[in-house]
């Protein structure tokens, strides 16, 4: 008797857990990537699902295309450009990069000239947040894309002078 009502408690638990655990899940449009153009020689296409969001009008995605360099304590960028390219017949758009994977930066003086792994990116741009899209890139082999969603804040009141 013992026995089972551990095991019906346990698969209660079991049950409860897991139910749990499908609700916090973000839940994704079926996206179809099928219409986009095949990535062009030497460039990889790339591309981000967002999760259904509740009032997806008031998020943003930001997006940063860049590389992973070896770089001294000065600020970096990487040179070249996002172009929006619209996807004919289809409405929808995407994004090709124009770089050669060339750095510039500031010119400060490091005292340990010691190297770090740093993530070095294009300027970084703002699109509108729709999860029923996919955001799909064409990226130089070597390079790569990262996003982070922009969620609003509380409205502030400007101080007066």
């Amino acid at each position: 008797m013992k026995f089972s009502k551990t095991i019906i408690a346990g698969l209660i638990m079991f049950v409860g857990v897991n139910t749990f655990a499908q609700k916090k899940a973000e839940k994704f449009e079926k996206l179809q990537i099928e219409m986009f153009p095949k990535a062009k020689e030497g460039f990889k296409q790339v591309y981000i699902q967002l999760p259904i969001a509740k009032n997806e009008s008031d998020l943003k995605v930001e997006f940063f295309v860049g590389v992973e360099k070896m770089l001294d304590c000065n600020k970096h960028f990487l040179m070249g450009k996002v172009n929006n390219q619209d996807l004919q017949g289809w409405g929808y758009n995407y994004y090709e990069v124009e770089s050669k994977g060339e750095t510039g930066g500031t010119l400060m003086a490091c005292p340990d000239q010691k190297l770090t792994k740093k993530f070095v990116s294009l300027q970084p741009e703002t699109v509108r947040y729709n999860s029923k899209l996919p955001l799909v890139f064409y990226v130089p082999k070597d390079m790569e894309v990262r996003y982070r969603v922009l969620r609003p804040d509380v409205m502030k009141k400007a101080v007066q002078r």
